[in-house]
């Protein structure tokens, strides 16, 4: 386990995010540039190595998170804890409103859509939702697996 420590260094070597003081020698970091009114990504860090960072409804961490969007960072090591801000800030910087679009195709020229909307990574065939994926990673690894290639 991290110390308090070496989770505030990890989480201070990303620049967007801002540190506030609070209670009980606690820290929250801010992420000021969000695209919604919650703004806190790192809550309550406090000097016994606890604390959370807000998820929301990611798939990815729904085994871990609770009623409010949050994951207890308390025995996150450095990688984990890295990722887990990356994809908290990123949550709180792409409206869910505007999906990201990827065409891939086969080898025998089938086309598939690849779209990130409302939180998931979804495979679409035709108008056919095929599979859905908390990370794009895994659906990535999906469609390679069936062959598919990004089409630029």
């Amino acid at each position: 386990m991290l110390s308090f420590e070496q989770k505030q260094k990890i989480i201070e070597t990303f620049p967007e995010l801002t540190k506030k003081e609070i209670s009980l020698n606690r820290l929250n970091y801010h992420y000021d540039e969000s695209l919604y009114e919650k703004t806190i990504v790192v809550e309550k860090l406090h000097p016994n190595g606890n604390g959370f960072v807000y998820v929301g409804d990611l798939l990815k961490y729904e085994s871990e998170v609770n009623e409010k969007g949050l994951v207890n960072i308390r025995d996150y090591n450095e990688s984990k804890l890295r990722e887990i801000l990356e994809d908290a800030i990123n949550y709180l910087s792409v409206d869910p409103d505007q999906p990201i679009i990827e065409k891939w195709t086969s080898k025998n020229g089938a086309v598939i859509e690849l779209i990130y909307e409302k939180r998931s990574w979804n495979v679409y065939y035709e108008q056919n939702l095929e599979e859905s994926f908390g990370t794009r990673e895994a659906a990535v690894s999906y469609l390679q697996e069936d062959g598919f290639k990004r089409k630029d």
